[in-house]
């Protein structure tokens, strides 16, 4: 039946009470049935004999005009938002940045509003990630750029396996995440103040999803020089193709007394960690496998990274989601 049809309850309510009227009920009962006035049944009726069930299919309305055209929003306000130092200002809130633009610009624009056009332009709060600011900051862009253009020319290149590496730290009691609970609920989480802490040494190929990867105790040369040796293995040397490892600056990477095999070693310009994607991948493993885990034991946690690792084994393209590469 078209009831059954109806896309909101406004349009049952509307043919309910014409369909009471097509079985025998006279206009009182629908009048009584609907709950509304009199004027208003005699229009439904009007509508449905005009044009049938279409003609009272209930249809929202168009809301008012927006004050803002998508132009004034490119030009007055994303333009501050992504530098409020143009401004003056350090940081901005929605209801701050609502209030300068009604005192600044004199567009007046609400708070829920500002949000919304926030939210359609892909806008969202993040939580900025801490990073050391370089004492030479001219030298470190020129250095940034100069290692952009030599990284695109090594992805670009066919004949070369380019893998990122680095090493990422694994807690038995993790910091708590984001979950969804009942509103009114307040979630716990365990904690011991233990140090129970696995290291997991790896390396990523994004353009296919290869993860080489070890669990260790700790980072040093030696465990450096033993991945080394598993790369060298998992990545041998074929005619006519190279392999390179992008890597950071850590002391363990630079010993000259490392063993590279075939392995040519890449280093990342200093900090610039955005160069490296196997960082988000710990990123993933932290917030999707290993997110509220909790044990008092190491090897318990060994078992689990064990099993998180094995999981992105299977499934290469996860990997490659997770490190794809911006473009450069």
């Amino acid at each position: 039946m078209a009831i059954d049809c109806c896309p909101d309850r406004k349009a049952q309510k509307r043919l309910s009470a014409i369909l009471l009227m097509l079985c025998g009920g006279d206009f009182e009962l629908a009048l009584t049935h609907a709950g509304i006035s009199e004027r208003c049944l005699q229009l439904w009726i009007k509508c449905f004999n005009d044009k049938g069930i279409d003609g009272i299919t209930h249809r929202p309305r168009s809301g008012r005009p927006r004050l803002l055209k998508s132009e004034q929003i490119d030009q007055k306000i994303l333009p501050v938002i992504d530098d409020p130092g143009s401004a003056g200002r350090h940081h901005w809130t929605a209801v701050s940045l609502s209030g300068w633009l009604k005192e600044h610009q004199g567009l007046q624009i609400s708070y829920r509003t500002l949000v919304r056009y926030l939210h359609e332009r892909d806008y969202a709060r993040r939580i900025p990630r801490p990073m050391p600011s370089p004492p030479d900051k001219d030298k470190w862009i020129d250095e940034r750029e100069a290692f952009a253009g030599k990284l695109k020319t090594l992805l670009e290149d066919p004949s070369v396996d380019v893998f990122f590496g680095d090493e990422a730290g694994f807690e038995g009691d993790p910091r708590p995440r984001q979950r969804w609970v009942k509103r009114g609920s307040r979630p716990t989480q365990d904690y011991h103040g233990g140090h129970v802490r696995r290291n997991v040494v790896g390396a990523v190929e994004p353009s296919t999803g290869r993860f080489v990867s070890l669990i260790v105790p700790h980072c040093d040369t030696e465990i450096f020089q033993v991945f080394l040796d598993t790369l060298g293995k998992e990545a041998p040397p074929k005619e006519g193709r190279r392999v390179c490892l992008v890597l950071d600056n850590a002391s363990w990477h630079r010993t000259k007394r490392l063993e590279w095999h075939h392995i040519e070693k890449v280093f990342l310009p200093p900090y610039s960690p955005d160069f490296n994607p196997i960082e988000r991948l710990w990123q993933y493993l932290k917030s999707h496998q290993m997110a509220g885990y909790f044990t008092k034991y190491g090897k318990e946690l060994e078992d689990k990274l064990t099993q998180s690792i094995g999981d992105l084994l299977d499934k290469p393209y996860v990997v490659q989601s997770a490190c794809s590469i911006p473009s450069l």
